[in-house]
């Protein structure tokens, strides 16, 4: 009988790992609001029991999506070779490498290059130890999909990644697998989906992948959350009522001079910047319902989406081309010439939308992008090393991001 009940709890447990996650995200995230999968396991259990179905039900409970499936194949290839590879010889954290340069680490990074698929297999490829103009665009091609500035200097940061070896990637795998366990296996078919991680918006429609843009998210120390929160309305020519966390700190001392260059405003306690080209929040502001004051929208610094490095702002989602996102919406739910009235006012202007368009700010440092290649990139935040660890996991995690500081925008 206690040999059962071990049985039963056993089971339990790993079916729970498999249905939800061996992790609570609540239990790691202040904000964490995304709908997880509920289910009762015990019941299933003893009706699986009874059917003589435990395998098959056991196999079912995992997503089964073509991403998810994709990234489970790669975890279970580089912990073949993490278990099979002598330790790796990490290439020297030396000075950068630049354009023309000779250095004779360029030998061990043209056979990583190699090994990651960045450079062909070629007798030419090996052996030199001058750094080429093929070898530098190898090098922003592997930086673009790490999320490291694009310039192809062979950096700290590009050694990071090119040192990572089969285990760290064995490891951030298994913490992406555990990331999409703990989400509902049927998404809503229209959505929008914002990985933090990679500063990448996703628009789904009616199952469909429409559109993906660059955005910038939450620098670290103001994480933006991962929630679930639905827009619920469009916003032309938004105002900024400016936090009183940003005014009692980077903007405790500015004066008449400054609000008015800025064209803001004191209104019963609070600064509040009026609508206009050069407003924080750009021309369109995308409203969601959730009590974090997180929502998606414009801004008056276009030029920081041509970063690799996006995370630069104080929690909200800046969009890429908002205000063309934005008219697509409106079309998309019959309310363009609203809209167009709204944006053609000048003033400060709500459009609400027939029905609300979910939105879910996930994180995932390793994800299947729109080319269905597995993409792996930087850990922004820090936040693998708890859910690694949870799951058996030790050693130093990848490259965090770094708090830049760029504006005072949400």
């Amino acid at each position: 009988m206690a040999r059962d009940k071990r049985y039963s709890s056993a089971a339990i447990a790993y079916a729970t790992a498999l249905a939800r996650g061996k992790i609570d995200p609540k239990m790691l995230h202040e904000v964490y609001t995304l709908d997880r999968p509920e289910a009762d396991l015990r019941a299933e259990l003893e009706r699986a029991l009874n059917r003589g179905e435990l395998d098959s039900w056991l196999g079912g409970l995992a997503p089964h999506d073509d991403g998810y499936v994709r990234l489970s194949k790669a975890y279970l290839s580089y912990r073949d070779l993490a278990t099979a590879a002598s330790p790796v010889a990490k290439i020297a954290l030396a000075g950068p490498i630049h354009l023309g340069e000779s250095d004779a680490r360029v030998t061990d990074i043209v056979q990583q290059l190699v090994d990651d698929d960045y450079l062909p297999a070629t007798p030419q490829s090996a052996g030199s130890t001058g750094y080429t103009p093929e070898i530098a665009n190898a090098v922003i091609a592997l930086q673009k999909d790490y999320g490291i500035a694009a310039d192809g200097i062979v950096g700290p940061d590009t050694l990071g990644v090119l040192n990572m070896g089969p285990g760290a990637r064995e490891r951030a795998l298994a913490v992406a697998l555990e990331r999409r366990r703990w989400l509902s296996r049927t998404p809503p078919s229209t959505r929008i989906d914002v990985n933090t991680a990679a500063a990448r918006l996703r628009y789904w429609r009616d199952g469909k992948l429409i559109d993906e843009r660059r955005v910038i998210v939450g620098e670290p120390g103001r994480e933006t959350p991962m929630l679930g929160s639905p827009i619920y309305r469009l916003v032309a020519n938004p105002t900024w009522t400016i936090p009183k966390s940003i005014q009692n700190t980077e903007m405790a001392n500015v004066g008449r001079a400054y609000l008015r260059a800025h064209n803001m405003v004191r209104r019963g306690g609070w600064i509040v910047q009026r609508p206009g080209p050069n407003n924080a929040l750009g021309l369109v502001k995308f409203d969601m319902r959730n009590g974090h004051a997180i929502y998606l929208h414009d801004t008056s610094a276009r030029a920081l989406f041509d970063r690799s490095q996006r995370h630069l702002s104080h929690g909200c989602v800046r969009v890429s081309d908002a205000l063309g996102f934005a008219n697509m919406l409106a079309e998309q739910e019959g309310v363009s010439e609203r809209w167009q009235a709204a944006r053609d006012s000048e003033k400060h202007r709500f459009v609400p939308l027939p029905r609300e368009i979910p939105v879910r700010l996930i994180y995932g440092n390793v994800f299947v992008d729109s080319g269905n290649r597995i993409v792996f990139r930087t850990d922004p935040y820090g936040w693998n090393d708890k859910v690694a660890e949870a799951l058996g996991f030790t050693g130093a995690a990848t490259k965090r991001a770094a708090a830049q500081a760029i504006d005072i925008g949400p």
